[in-house]
């Protein structure tokens, strides 16, 4: 089958000459190896590369797109190469388990997930240039929502970010508000999908993680921390903090970047206040008047939207690819460890 759609879809994306600050280019060049020269021959090796690709049937190929794989791998071309198509290969083998699919927050499940704050970013860089991205796993439901809709979330809050090109030089900042977390939300991955998860999302989602902080981090769950912190590399692993409380993360973090609940300047939302059921005045934080930082964020997903939803058209020739790529297997379990954690996992038991 040809891939000639590949260099056609060129067109059906607006390249995004996002007119970088020279701070950003700055970055660019002393850490990724970057600069003009560079970039443009990069571009024109993996269009060509593309083309002659029969493993890859239709794939985008605007600047914005391929520059994600070669900044990531700090413009190797092989490496580059590679990562691309195990990211394309990752999306239609394992679509449904990494949420590649239905990538519209218009959805009334996923709407309602945002309006949660399930997931979202900030509306403002760190001091780094740094955009970042607050989760909060405890208002996930485990009895009202699976697991592919928790991935979805993900999916999209990362592809949205990484349209950004300056998102893709600066990198990102993880922090995870794990209050209310409980073990009933562990059991929706099986240990199998756990590690396939933990280790693709470091290795094959183009992203740079670059600082990753954890508040409120349940004893009960020490185990399952240990158990993801066993599966990422040393690189990133050192670059996690765990804080028993949120003002602890202050002195790690600007506070007032982050939503006024968590010690910052502007709202995740403003709650209505009493809501009447059947007589009984029950608050929940699920009900709002006015959000704000959820608010933006919205907006900023759907102003991305339909080139979001564009790129499900993307797929490739599964047939091509080794047994281990086709399994999403990024690299062995050699460590024992990871199977003791895994026995561990498997053995879990929620009332």
């Amino acid at each position: 089958m040809s891939n000639l759609w590949v260099m056609e879809t060129q067109n059906l994306y607006p390249e995004m000459e996002q007119n970088l600050s020279i701070d950003t280019l700055m970055v660019a060049k002393e850490e990724l190896r970057e600069d003009e020269a560079t970039r443009n021959n990069a571009l024109v090796q993996m269009r060509l590369w593309l083309k002659q690709n029969n493993k890859i049937i239709y794939s985008r190929s605007d600047d914005s797109f391929l520059l994600r794989f070669l900044r990531a791998k700090k413009f190797s071309l092989p490496l580059a190469q590679e990562a691309l198509e195990r990211y394309l290969l990752l999306r239609q083998t394992f679509g449904r388990q990494f949420g590649f699919y239905q990538f519209d927050t218009t959805c009334p499940r996923l709407e309602e997930l945002l309006k949660l704050g399930y997931i979202f970013a900030v509306p403002k860089r760190d001091k780094n240039g740094r955009r970042i991205i607050i989760t909060r796993p405890g208002v996930f439901n485990p009895s009202k929502w699976c697991n592919t809709e928790m991935t979805r979330m993900h999916a999209i809050t990362y592809e949205t970010l990484l349209e950004d090109q300056e998102n893709q030089i600066r990198g990102f900042v993880h922090y995870t508000d794990a209050a209310g977390m409980c073990l009933q939300q562990l059991t929706l991955f099986t240990p199998r999908e756990a590690i396939r998860i933990v280790k693709n999302g470091e290795q094959t989602i183009p992203m740079r993680h670059k600082e990753i902080y954890g508040v409120n981090v349940p004893l009960s769950l020490k185990f399952a921390l240990d158990f993801g912190l066993s599966l990422i590399s040393e690189k990133i692993r050192s670059r996690v903090k765990i804080f028993n409380s949120i003002k602890e993360s202050h002195a790690y973090i600007d506070q007032s970047l982050l939503p006024k609940e968590y010690g910052g300047e502007m709202e995740m939302s403003k709650m209505i206040g009493k809501l009447i059921f059947n007589n009984t005045i029950i608050l929940q934080s699920t009900f709002y008047l006015f959000k704000q930082m959820i608010d933006l964020w919205k907006q900023e997903l759907l102003e991305k939207r339909e080139q979001i939803l564009k790129s499900e058209k993307m797929s490739v020739n599964e047939d091509m690819f080794s047994e281990g790529a086709r399994q999403g297997r990024v690299s062995a379990l050699t460590n024992q460890s990871h199977h003791h954690m895994v026995g561990s996992f498997r053995q879990l038991t929620v009332d």
